[in-house]
């Protein structure tokens, strides 16, 4: 009998648009009060300072609202787990924007006000299945919000590798989405049941093809925290060097997921 196939994780929409609002509310706090000599720190981003990475958070949250005045279009053409792959693909476009956008608003204080009163607005009386056309491809509005936890996350890491001691916090529910949301999307690029992927406490999932284990320890697992997950799968950090330095611990034969690492590529 073949194995059932596994239910697709479903996240509620409430709770996701409240995450949403508040990280970015975390983010906005800690940007307003950068000094010029903060802004103009590198990033581990390429050549991003500190000023072009916070005009970016701005960009990937504002396009909610953006999409949202737009007329909806007639169908969804991208699944959620579908995402992350998707947006490699935006590298190019994304860095002119965020550059343009970053050089338009020298006051970000005000920008991110402004951004926050309008997606706060929008998502007010928007339903969660109402179509928007994004660049990665049409999505529903509960769907892409989502997609904004994993934004959020990452960046407000960026941010704190960036500058030193400035701590922005990471909302509960939005470090549990976002890690969720990348676990799920390991197990869709690598179907199987051979390997245990663990981040306590927010996801377990199963992943590589190969022998599937029915009950007690599974022979081949991999355990990290949340952060040390979300590094990997958007490519901030590589598999090797996080094992080496003992942020992930991988036993049995088919625990090296350095070649399905990151998700986000």
């Amino acid at each position: 009998m073949p194995p059932a196939k596994k239910r697709a994780r479903t996240y509620d929409p409430a709770k996701i648009r409240t995450a949403v609002l508040t990280q970015f509310g975390h983010v906005r706090r800690a940007v307003s009060g950068l000094t010029g000599e903060q802004l103009a720190l590198p990033t581990r981003l390429g050549s991003w300072t500190v000023r072009d990475l916070a005009a970016h958070v701005v960009l990937v949250v504002g396009v909610t609202s953006r999409a949202l005045e737009r007329d909806e279009p007639a169908k969804a053409e991208l699944r959620l787990l579908e995402w992350p792959a998707a947006i490699a693909a935006r590298a190019g476009d994304i860095d002119d924007a965020t550059r343009e956008l970053a050089g338009a608003h020298p006051d970000l204080g005000a920008l991110y006000a402004d951004t926050e009163e309008r997606l706060t607005r929008h998502l007010a009386d928007a339903p969660g299945d109402r179509l928007l056309a994004v660049r990665t491809g049409t999505m529903s509005l509960a769907d892409f919000l989502v997609t904004r936890t994993v934004e959020l996350v990452a960046h407000s890491d960026d941010l704190n590798a960036a500058v030193p001691g400035l701590g922005i916090p990471y909302d509960r529910q939005t470090l549990a989405t976002c890690t969720r949301l990348l676990a799920d999307a390991l197990a869709a690029k690598a179907p199987g049941g051979s390997t245990e992927v663990r981040i306590p406490p927010y996801a377990v999932v199963q992943c590589v093809e190969g022998p599937r284990h029915t009950r007690g320890t599974p022979p081949n697992v991999v355990e990290t925290d949340p952060l040390t997950w979300i590094r990997l799968a958007t490519g901030r950090v590589a598999w090797q060097d996080a094992v080496a330095e003992a942020k992930v611990s991988a036993s049995g034969e088919r625990a090296n997921l350095g070649g399905l690492l990151p998700v986000m590529a």
